[in-house]
Parts: C-alpha cells; sequence; structure tokens
C-alpha cells in the first residue's frame, strides 16, 4: 500500500502559476484582437517541404491570405511553417502561436514578427486558435492535430462558439477516421447525431478547401469567437 503523507505538509506552486497563465491570456488577447479575420492552419510539425502536403499548406494559405484572411499557425516547422509561408506569400498577416516543447518546436522564419507569440501552456494557445479564428483548415498531422481538430468540433457542437468552417485537406490521408467516426461513433454507439457530421467538409484541393470557408461567408457574417 502507498503510505501518503500528511495533505497539509505538500508544499505546492500552483496557486502561483495562476498569474503566469493570466499574463499569458492577457497578452494572447491583447496582441491577437488587432489582427483582424483569421484562418488557423493545423498540420504535423514533421512534414518536410517536398511532401504534398506541405505545399497544399502553401497554397491554401495563400490563397486565405489573397482572400482578406491573416492566418494562424502553431508557430513551428511542418505544416505550420507552411501556413506562414503562403500567407506571407499572399501578402496576409502571418501568426505563430509558439510553444516551448523538448522536440519539434521552433517557430518558423515565416511569421511576422509582431505577431510571433510565444507559450508555456498549451490550453492557453489553443484558446488563441480558436478565440481569434474565423475558419480552421487541417492538413493531416498527429496526435496534436487530431486534439486541435477535435477542439474545433466540440465547441462548436456545445455551442461554447459561433458556428464556424471547418474543413479537412485529404481524402486519402481523412476518410478511414471519418469512416470510423460514422460506423463507431455514429451507428454503433449513437455518441454523436448524423448533424454532426455537417460540421466539417472534407476536400482534395486547396482550392476547395479556400472556397469551403470562403463560401460560409458568402452567408454568414464574420464575427468575433466566444
Amino acid at each position: 500500500m502507498i503510505k501518503i503523507k500528511d495533505w497539509n505538509d505538500i508544499k505546492t506552486n500552483d496557486s502561483w502559476a495562476i498569474f503566469k497563465i493570466i499574463a499569458e491570456f492577457v497578452e494572447g488577447y491583447e496582441r491577437m484582437a488587432k489582427i483582424g479575420p483569421c484562418v488557423s492552419v493545423f498540420g504535423s510539425a514533421r512534414t518536410k517541404p517536398d511532401n504534398k502536403y506541405y505545399q497544399m499548406g502553401v497554397e491554401v494559405s495563400k490563397l486565405l491570405a489573397e482572400g482578406g484572411y491573416g492566418v494562424i499557425t502553431g508557430g513551428g516547422p511542418g505544416i505550420m511553417e507552411a501556413g506562414n509561408k503562403g500567407a506571407q506569400e499572399g501578402g496576409g498577416k502571418s501568426v505563430g502561436l509558439n510553444i516551448d516543447l523538448p522536440f519539434e518546436q521552433s517557430h518558423n522564419a515565416f511569421i511576422d514578427s509582431e505577431h510571433n507569440l510565444e507559450f508555456d501552456y498549451f490550453f492557453v494557445r489553443k484558446v488563441m486558435f480558436v478565440k481569434y479564428a474565423q475558419g480552421f483548415v487541417v492538413l493531416p498531422g498527429g496526435f496534436g492535430t487530431l486534439d486541435e481538430f477535435f477542439e474545433a468540433l466540440t465547441l462548436i457542437q456545445t455551442k461554447k462558439i459561433n458556428n464556424r468552417p471547418v474543413v479537412l485537406i485529404g481524402k486519402e490521408y481523412w476518410t478511414g477516421l471519418i469512416d470510423w467516426v460514422k460506423m463507431a461513433m455514429l451507428e454503433m454507439e449513437g455518441n454523436i447525431s448524423e448533424k454532426d457530421l455537417d460540421l466539417f467538409g472534407i476536400v482534395d484541393t486547396p482550392l476547395e478547401a479556400f472556397n469551403y470557408i470562403d463560401d460560409f461567408y458568402k452567408s454568414h457574417e464574420l464575427s468575433p469567437n466566444f
């Protein structure tokens, strides 16, 4: 049996960490609120520049920038770098929400210097991804990308944020996951409703992804989240 010491003797710095968390929120809100309409682009940090999905990330972000949207990424390499690169090529605002990690993460060279933010807390960073995005483009990625995708869907599904377009690029990559969602979540267990499948789209090209988002705003007003 594990012996636990008297809880009254346990020392913690958790309460003081609240001030650091608040500081991250305040700085993020202050800087992000001035940027204007943006789309968050998610995807793997491990994707190389010669990968087709990296090229798609550049292209869709360029289209978004040319269409008047800023681009928000996680600020690192891979698809994130592609998103920031495309935003700069399209003459739009290029935002990076960087986080300190023991591997993979260092901010890429295509983030606007005034829009390069640093975070220690994943949950604060995720709020910024969602609060200041008018849409979400999801390219192939790993656990982090899935986390961001389902976070956006959950907030829209539960009406914690206003409806926003969410689009996956790469049917070859995503179809297996979406088939499982339909079979297991919907048909087998009834854990989602059929209408929940309308919360996102899946396409194969950057132009289709851009049109998915842009078409949404032909019938919806651009407005802040939360």
